[in-house]
This record gives C-alpha cells, structure tokens and sequence, in this order.
C-alpha cells in the first residue's frame, strides 16, 4: 500500500509540475510584432566596468521551471575552500527571510506566494553557543509576512498589504493574542510574485523603508495600477510623512545600509520576456529621488521597446545606471553588507546576494549566492560565485533549494535562508 501511495504521489507531482510548466510557456510568450523587429545591442558603464547587452529579442523567450528535489542526506551547498557549510535549522514551510534582533534574536518568517504559512517563527541561542536552545512561533495569522524590524518598544512587521506595529519587549518569545496596528496600508495584488515587502531602518532609527514591488512585469495593465508600487518608500515611525525615496525599481526586496559612506543599497529583479539574457537584475545605491529606468527604459536610457510611444522621455532622460549588474533572470533578492571580523579580509564591508533562481530563461541561471566585493564604500569588481550546489546532479532541470535572505550574524558567520529546501544553512570560516 505504501508503495501505491509514494508512485500516486509521484505521478500527481509530476502532473501538476507538467501543468505549471505549460503555464510558464504560455506566460513567457513574447509580443510577435515586436520580436520581429530588428534592434541593437547596447553599451552601458557601470560601476564595475562596461557591459554589452544584447539587443532585445536576440534569443527567443522561453520559460523552465525549477523541480525540487529534497536535499540528499550527504548533500549541502558548497562554499570557497575555508569555509564550512552546516545546517543550522530545519523543518520550516518555506523559510523566506531571516531577521536578527538587537538582542540576537533570530526571527524567521515563513511565507510563500501561494498556501503561505503566514508565521513567524522565533530561534534562541540563550548561551550564545551557536546552537539555539528555542524554537517556537512567534506571530502567526498574518498575509504574506516578509520584512521585520526591532525598535524600541515595537515589532514592525510587513505583510504584502500593510506594515503592522506590535507593542514589544525585548526578550518576548511570542506575541500570540496581541493586536498589531496598520501604520501603512501597502498597495497589493496584481502580478503576485511580488508580493514581498520588506522593511529596515536607518541608523538614527526615526525612518522606516519599505520596498514595494511593481503589479506586473512591463506596466501592461496600466499605470495606474503601479501608484506606489515599484518603489522604496519612507516613512515616520508611526506610517506618516510618507515619500518616495527611489523609483523605477521594478521589484526591490533586499536592503542594506553601505557601511563605509552610509547609501542605501538594494537588489532588484528586472523586467521578463526580453530574451535568455536581457535584463540583468542588480544591485546598486539608492539616491534620494532616484529614477531607475522601469518600465520605459533600463540600465539608464535603454528603451524598452513595448513601452515606446508610452510616454515616460522626461523620466528616461534621468534614468540613473544601475551599479552591479548580477545575471538575467537570477531573481536577486537576499542583500546584505558583510560587517564581521571571522571571514577573510577580502569580504569586509562587500555584498552578499541570494540568487533564488530563474523561470524565464533556457538554462537555469541564478540558485546560488554570490559575492560583491567593495573598496572605499564603492563596489571594486563584478560578482563571483560564494555558496553553490543548489542544482542538482542530472539532466539541469532539478534543484535542490533556492537561496533567498542572507543574513549575518552577530559572530560573524552568514545565514542563508533556503525557501524551497526548508532549510537555513550557516557558513562559518575555519582558520
């Protein structure tokens, strides 16, 4: 019988897989008018040096999905020589973002675009050992959870739809029966893979940001459903004085304050349907005010062909160049500045990126983190690979997790959440 049942759970996986494949085809499906049209390659300086993008529709667009296999038992991703990766928490319905509060706290929000666990889960090292002694919900029955925040009295949390304030003390492990107040209310829906919202502070801790991904892919249902959305917002402790602070950013999720000249950094998932390698997603500076190209033009004043005649030249013409380009269709989204002491000299104060992984593209591209290196608070050359293995053995199309948040410690070691593997991976230096 239990034979039976593992072959019906096989097939019914693999029927549903089928389905959601033949979906994605549909969806990557190109505009034939425009595809027909001849365009040019373009050549972009950024901070990293000069890239050639191809022309768009140089390579049809095409669609595969990723089937997740479970992580084998003598299997776990692969860092540079030095370094020890170890399974630091398992068990987790998709663990999508990892948060640490002032007092070490980890809070792990566990979350997902469909049948969400809507749950924050909270771990405790009590003797500061590496090794947490609690494991319990913390806040649950919320809408598509993602960013948290400690400060002062107040745990801030960003559903997909609103960011809430919770009153908090420090050393609480649970929040269960308390009522959080709606300070923002967040435009949501739309094109629902970008659905995350997160949230950080500044370092005076009087501004909250949020970053709020657009409706859809290119604006093909208007404008007007894209008002607030695209963009990293600010706001006052309690949700007023809202601005926007930058724009034009089709999907920002991670963020991270530059520890050398203070900027606002971010990774960003460009726009689909372009082709296997336009358009890179990046990383870059945040100005105040900044435009960043979505969605008439990209990597400054590249347009985007199917918003031609759209209008937008006035915005165009200030498109800021992004910094770092990291790969097209990589879906980056974890950021973060490595501040610590234990890892090499040569990692101090650069980027690290969870790279969840493509769907638009012919060979997969992403499932990985990568490394940016910074000098003098600027960044000093293009990405390299630093935790790899998240596809699996066999014909590509199978991977075993997908990285999202990257998460330093206080002792100076990363924490990768791993969404799809249910797993949070912990890479230590061994000297």
């Amino acid at each position: 019988m239990k034979t039976i049942y593992t072959i019906t759970l096989l097939v019914c996986s693999l029927l549903l897989f089928s389905c959601k494949n033949e979906l994605a085809k549909i969806k990557a499906k190109s505009d034939p008018d425009l595809a027909a049209k001849e365009y040019k390659p373009s050549t972009v300086e950024t901070a990293v040096g000069t890239i050639t993008l191809p022309a768009p529709y140089a390579t049809e667009s095409t669609a595969k999905l990723s089937e997740l296999e479970p992580w084998p038992d003598n299997k776990k991703p692969t860092a540079p020589p030095g370094f020890t990766v170890s399974k630091y928490a398992d068990g987790f319905e998709n663990p999508r973002w990892t948060y640490i509060a002032p007092n070490n706290d980890i809070f792990v929000v566990e979350s997902n675009t469909r049948n969400s666990a809507n749950r924050i889960t909270i771990l405790r090292d009590t003797n500061n050992d590496g090794i947490f002694e609690i494991r319990q919900p913390f806040l649950e029955d919320l809408n598509q959870p993602f960013g948290m925040l400690v400060i002062g009295d107040a745990f801030y949390v960003a559903n997909t739809d609103a960011v809430l304030k919770f009153p908090y003390k420090e050393g609480q492990t649970s929040l269960k029966g308390v009522e959080g107040t709606k300070i923002v209310e967040l435009p949501a829906g739309g094109y629902n893979n970008h659905w995350t919202r997160n949230i950080i502070t500044n370092k005076a801790k009087n501004k909250i940001y949020i970053s709020v991904g657009s409706a859809s892919n290119i604006a093909e249902h208007g404008m007007d459903e894209e008002i607030r959305r695209a963009n990293i917002l600010e706001v006052n402790l309690d949700g007023s004085g809202e601005v926007i602070y930058g724009s034009g950013l089709r999907n920002p999720v991670g963020m991270d304050w530059n520890p050398v000249n203070g900027e606002l950094w971010t990774a960003v998932n460009e726009r689909d349907k372009l082709g296997d390698n336009l358009v890179p997603d990046y990383i870059t500076s945040v100005k105040k005010d900044g435009f960043y190209g979505w969605p008439y033009s990209y990597f400054g004043q590249i347009r985007d062909p199917r918003m031609i005649d759209k209008g937008g030249d006035s915005l165009v013409a200030k498109a800021i160049v992004p910094d770092v380009s990291v790969g097209a269709h990589t879906a980056s989204l974890g950021f973060t500045f490595y501040t610590g002491n234990t890892f090499p000299a040569t990692y101090k104060n650069g980027a690290f990126v969870g790279q969840h992984g493509s769907w638009n593209r012919a060979n997969f591209s992403g499932y990985k983190v990568v490394f940016v290196p910074f000098k003098n608070g600027e960044p000093a050359s293009k990405p390299t690979d630093f935790l790899t293995g998240f596809i699996a053995d066999g014909d590509g199309s199978k991977v075993y997790g997908r990285p999202v948040g990257v998460t330093q410690t206080p002792n100076g070691e990363l924490l990768v959440n791993d969404d799809t593997g249910g797993v949070i991976w912990k890479v230590s230096h061994t000297k």
